[in-house]
């Protein structure tokens, strides 16, 4: 598991580590069952406080993400494929929205943007 924290970041270290095993886990890298450091553990590996790590992990569990398991660890949550398709969706949708205000911006027609679509589908991006 890779976790960069950014100290230039405008949002705060649990927020930070949440979005980005949140992100693993829906991208499929972080697999249901895979273990997860310990609170301390993953807090002496990014030199931060264990109360920062232990709300990132709170909050992850809240959200049904994760397992925590007495004396075992903690360990990614079996997911519904559904739910995970779900939030891979809303990505795609979010990243598409972001293109296409970029497209806006520059003023590329409808027509040139399915092309450019067809032509990244068609190299396999």
């Amino acid at each position: 598991m890779k976790i960069l924290i950014s100290n230039s970041s405008p949002h705060p270290i649990y927020e930070q580590i949440l979005r980005q095993i949140k992100g693993q886990i829906i991208a499929g890298e972080l697999p249901p069952g895979a273990p997860l450091p310990s609170i301390r553990r993953l807090a002496r590996e990014l030199q931060i406080s264990v109360i920062t790590t232990k709300r990132a992990y709170e909050e992850l569990d809240r959200e049904g993400l994760i397992d925590r398991v007495g004396g075992k660890g903690t360990f990614v949550a079996s997911q519904n494929q559904d739910f995970l398709r779900e939030q891979r969706l809303r990505q795609v949708e979010a990243k598409l929205g972001e293109a296409l205000a970029e497209a806006r911006l520059i003023g590329l027609e409808w027509e040139e943007l399915l092309e450019m679509l067809n032509l990244l589908r068609e190299e396999g991006r």
